[in-house]
Formats: C-alpha cells, sequence, structure tokens
C-alpha cells in the first residue's frame, strides 16, 4: 500500500532542507535551550563555522563523525555542522556502559569526535586514542571564530554532499547481543519532512519539543519537524541524558507553549496528561494502547507512528484517535508497505502479514555486516529495481484502511502445542477499563512449563475480576498463569519496554500490616506513598526507596506525588542524596513551598 503516488519528493540533503529554511525564515527562533535561543541566521552560521573546521580536518562524504554531547545547543550545532560537511553523524551517549562505546567506536571507525573536553576523556577511557575537537576549549571557539559563517558550497567540500551519501549511523540492538549500526542516507529525508508538514501541520510559529536522546533516531524526526519546516526545536531539560517526567519536564510542558510532542506510550503514561493542552502528540516507539489514547486525546491531536531504525525514522502514521482502536496508520509520503507472507506473497484482506517496507527512505543496510544486510534487505518482488525491508513486525489493514499491529512475528511462542502471540493478550488487557498497561510475556519453569505471565499498571487491581475479564474474550490456552501488578513498566534508555526487566511473578503475597503508630506524618505519608507506587505492602521508615525496585521515571513519579498532595518541592537530587523513608521524610521537613501549585 502507498500513501500517494510514488516520488512526490525529489531527493535532497537534509543540510539543503535546513538552508531553505535559513532563506526563508532567517529572523525565527530556530532552537531554544532554557532561556537561550538561537534565529535561524545565527543556527547557520554557527553550523557553517564548525563545518568548515570538519572540512578542513579531512572530514567529507562516506566519512562518520561521532557526536559526544548531551542534549544542547551544542548538540543541534554539531549535527548540522556534520550534514553541512558531507558526512555522516555517528551518536555516543556518553552515559552507555564503556564496553558498548568501545564496541562502536571499534566498529563504526569514526575519523573524529565532536565534544567536550570530559567527553574526550570519557572516550579515551573506553576505547583507547581517539580524534576529538573538544568545543568547550578556548582555543577551539577562538578558531571557529575566525572562520566564515556563510554556507558552504560543494567546491570547499572534500567531495560533493548527494542524498545517497550516508546521512546517519545509529546502533541497535542485535537479536545476538551484539549491537548493529544502521546507515542511512539522506534519500528519504525530503519525504520525512513533507510528511512531518503535511500530517502533523509544523512551520513557522510550531515550538516542537525535543526529548529524545541523539542515540536514537526519534531525536532525527524532532530535528526534522523542527528545523526543515521553520518551527522552533524547545530542548527538554536533560538528566544526564535520561529524561523522566519529573517537574522540569512537566514545567515545560505546562509553560512552554509546545505545539507538538512525540514521546514513548511509557513515558506518556507516567505523565500528567494536564500538560500540553491544545497540542499535537506522536506516539511512537512502542505500542500505544486504547487507555493512552484516550487520555490524550482530549483536547488535542494524538497521532500513533511506526517505524524501525532501519527506515528514515519511520513508515507510517496514523490519523488523529478517533476511539476506534490504535492503527499505526498509512505510509509516509515516497513510501510503500507491503503485508506478505512467509513466500513473499500478499495476504488477504484483513489478513495478518509481515510488514515490508520499501521506498527512498529504507536504510542502506548494516555497517560493515553484508550477510545480515542481505538477509533483512531483500530485492521487492513487486518493483523492479527497488527493494523492501522485513521488519519482523506483524500488521493487518482494517477496514478504513489504515494498518494495526499485531507485534513481532518472532515473540510467537507455543503454549501447549498452539502457536501464540502475546501481543494479542496485550491489546485484550489493555482495553479493560481498569488496566492502563499491559505486557505480557512468556516464560518457562519446571513447575508451570511454558505459560503466559501478564504485568499489569493498573487504577484498581484485582486479578480475578481480569481472569474472568479475559475468560470471555480469549481461549484458555492465551490465559496468564499469572497476572501481576507493577507500579511501572519499566523502560530502555530510548523508552520503549524492557521485557527483560519485568520481575518474576510472586508465588504467594502476604497481607498488608498497618503502619506502626510511632511513625511521623511525613513517614506515614511516604510509606503509603511508596507502597503504592512500588507495589509492594509494607513500607517502613529504614526500607530504601530504590533497593525496594524505585528508578528515576517512579522518583519522578514520587516527587510528583509530593509537589500535589503536600505542595512541597523536594529535588530529585535530594532523593538520591538520602533514599531512606525516613531521610526523605527528613526532607520534606526542610523543603520548601511549591508555589505554583
Amino acid at each position: 500500500m502507498r500513501a500517494d503516488p510514488p516520488r512526490q519528493y525529489a531527493q535532497t540533503t537534509a543540510a539543503a532542507l535546513f538552508e531553505q529554511c535559513v532563506h526563508r525564515y532567517p529572523a525565527h527562533p530556530a532552537v531554544e535551550d532554557g532561556g537561550v535561543s538561537l534565529t535561524y541566521r545565527e543556527l547557520d552560521a554557527r553550523a557553517n563555522r564548525l563545518a568548515r573546521r570538519l572540512v578542513a580536518e579531512g572530514v567529507g562524504a562516506e566519512d562518520l563523525v561521532a557526536i559526544a554531547l548531551g542534549r544542547s545547543l551544542d548538540c543541534v550545532i554539531a549535527l548540522l555542522a556534520v550534514l553541512k560537511s558531507g558526512a555522516a553523524y555517528l551518536p555516543l551517549d556518553l552515559t552507555y556502559p564503556r564496553e558498548r562505546l568501545a564496541f562502536m567506536i571499534r566498529d563504526a571507525r569514526p575519523a573524529l569526535a565532536v565534544t567536550t573536553a570530559e567527553g574526550s576523556r570519557l572516550l579515551r577511557e573506553a576505547a583507547g586514542e581517539i580524534t576529538s575537537l573538544e568545543l568547550d576549549r578556548p582555543q577551539t571557539a577562538a578558531s571557529l571564530a575566525e572562520l566564515s559563517g556563510d554556507s558552504l558550497t560543494d567546491a570547499e567540500r572534500a567531495t560533493p554532499a548527494r542524498p545517497a551519501h550516508a546521512m546517519y549511523v545509529i546502533y541497535t540492538s542485535g537479536s545476538t547481543g551484539t549491537p548493529k549500526g544502521v546507515v542511512v542516507t539522506g534519500r528519504g529525508v525530503a519525504a520525512l519532512a513533507g510528511t512531518q508538514r503535511r500530517t502533523l501541520r509544523v512551520g513557522p510559529g510550531s515550538r516542537v519539543l525535543q526529548w529524545a536522546s541523539i542515540s536514537f533516531d526519534a531525536a532525527f524526526w524532532d530535528y526534522s519537524a523542527a528545523l526543515f519546516s521553520g518551527g522552533t526545536l524547545v530542548l527538554a531539560p536533560t538528566q544526564g541524558d535520561r529524561s523522566v517526567p519529573d517537574s522540569r519536564l512537566h514545567d515545560l510542558l505546562r509553560e512552554g507553549g509546545i505545539t507538538h510532542a512525540t514521546l514513548p506510550p511509557a513515558v506518556l503514561a507516567a505523565l500528567d496528561d494536564s500538560v500540553l493542552p491544545g497540542a499535537t502528540i506522536v506516539s511512537t516507539g512502542d505500542s500505544c494502547t486504547e487507555a493512552i489514547a484516550k487520555r490524550w486525546s482530549r483536547g488535542r491531536r494524538l497521532l500513533n507512528g511506526y517505524g524501525p531504525t532501519e527506515t528514515t525514522v519511520g513508515a507510517t502514521i496514523s490519523e488523529p484517535y478517533n476511539g476506534a482502536g490504535v492503527p499505526i496508520g498509512r505510509p509516509f509520503i515516497d513510501t510503500v508497505v507491503h503485508l506478505l507472507d512467509d513466500d513473499l506473497r500478499p495476504v488477504g484482506d484483513g489478513e495478518i502479514g509481515e510488514i515490508h517496507v520499501g521506498g527512498p527512505g529504507v536504510a542502506l543496510g548494516y555497517l560493515r555486516r553484508p550477510a545480515l544486510t542481505a538477509q533483512r534487505f531483500i530485492p521487492s518482488p513487486f518493483e523492479p529495481g527497488e527493494r523492501l525491508y522485513r521488519t519482523g513486525d506483524l500488521a493487518s489493514v482494517a477496514e478504513d484502511g489504515q494498518l494495526m499491529f499485531h507485534g513481532r512475528a518472532d515473540d510467537q511462542v507455543k503454549i501447549r502445542g498452539f502457536r501464540v502471540e502475546p501481543g494479542e493478550v496485550e491489546s485484550v488487557l489493555a482495553r479493560h477499563a481498569d488496566v492502563r498497561q499491559a505486557v505480557v510475556v512468556a516464560r518457562d519453569d519446571e513447575h508451570l512449563g511454558k505459560h503466559l505471565v501478564a504485568y499489569v499498571v493498573a487504577d484498581s487491581f484485582d486479578p480475578q475480576r481480569l481472569r474472568a475479564y479475559l475468560a470471555g474474550k480469549v481461549p484458555d490456552y492465551l490465559a496468564p498463569a499469572a497476572i501481576v501488578e507493577i507500579p511501572a513498566i519499566p523502560l530502555t534508555p530510548n523508552g520503549k519496554i524492557d521485557r527483560n526487566a519485568l520481575p518474576e511473578p510472586p508465588r504467594h503475597s502476604a497481607a498488608p500490616e498497618p503502619a506502626p503508630p510511632e511513625l511521623s506524618e511525613h513517614e506515614r505519608y511516604l510509606a503509603a506513598v511508596v507502597a503504592e507506587l512500588l507495589g509492594v505492602d509494607q513500607v517502613g521508615p529504614a526500607d530504601d526507596f530504590f533497593a525496594l525496585g524505585g528508578h528515576s521515571l517512579l522518583a519522578g513519579r514520587l516527587i510528583g506525588r509530593i509537589r500535589k498532595d503536600l505542595g512541597l518541592r523536594l529535588p530529585l537530587r535530594e532523593l538520591y542524596r538520602a533514599s531512606r523513608i525516613a531521610d526523605i521524610a527528613a526532607s520534606l521537613g526542610e523543603a520548601e513551598p511549591d508555589r505554583r501549585v
């Protein structure tokens, strides 16, 4: 299926798309970070100076330049500068384990890294010597100031910049545990920007949240939506490049005039839905449930996006949610999607098939992995000379022509001789009125054999009621052996569900005991709230929030509850500094009132 006739957009480079906006909107705000903003003209000049420095270092087309910077103005400038030089950028998240950083550097072999003095030290510790351009050194700033801020020409570049050249390489986890670098060219960027302008209605005056880490392609989606349309890119506050819905993010979403935000469903589930009034929100990166869609479509436009890393950020996007299911929508402009069976034949109307994506947005392949590239990127049996990417994802076409997602083909398991898709049970559970999120996984042990376990985040948890509900919706072999309530779905760094971090289901549950009367008022309050958030039976003053299973996302929720319930402002750093219940209570005794409540 196609969204429109093919090849609506002539191929061009990302740098050229940005420069078109510089010419049209030179004085418009392009990027904003806290109280600092740059116009398109100012951002362009800074990026041009850095691009000239990169070219002087010998960087050009098909070279990789590592960007090891947190979310910042410098990061935006560096990304644009790399693209202007004609090279491709390789994002490196300095919070990653040393071994992963070392592997990425050895595998990708970047020509140099744009970073800070501290970032350079961390990269050397991880992978040995690497040529670095440290932006925070005075001599770097002085040398850049001497360079022209005018746009580069192909005559200045080592090689003329072309859309077919690599634009970025982003590493994604492999099924074998070895990360693989996805090489994305600029061929699909014009269609991406055109799709965003049409579906998101972005343009001058739009304020686009930049939440995702640069290490994920969702960050390029944010950059493209703002900087290739004349909008303003608004950087979210950084917490070690691991943003959580804490008070600072809530403040930005409530008071920052954000008109467009793209966030994973698990983050939307944890956010206070009083923020982002009237905004256009894109849920992407994981399956969006009906409960999340209903919450976030009230007074807003909620769209659902889909696309593997092996495409230029995305492949399909839905129409605004209207209460009739949560589809993944229709293909991007200049994109084709086929639903095929195991023999690469189209499935029938309404049947489930594997998603195969074609068009200029399909990645070049996996860096230095030709065998894997040939396995996943195949010749199209429908368009001579074109390739399709085999996603491993399953979908069907609904009556309105939009695609409905049905999980991963490789998530299928056999339960008592039946082939089962856990995503089917997730979808049914998520439609229950009490369930905010549901994840279903297969487990195996000597007593129960292969069985399903359902994990739910619920407004009201009654396992017997959920079992009765499922009994009327799915056959008995799909009924989970255990339904476990958890306070929040564990997430990977890019906001996707981390199924490996789900806890083992408890064999039994102890009856809750009342809090002892000697607790202080704040201790009694915290014991109740922490028990609720973490899904444990009893919490005492000596218990540690993080030892009980708390993490950064839940820490943000706890601070939000304290703000709402007590009207007190507790900095996140205080919770990390002293995380026993008694210590948190003592911090509350000294906390300042939150005047925004």
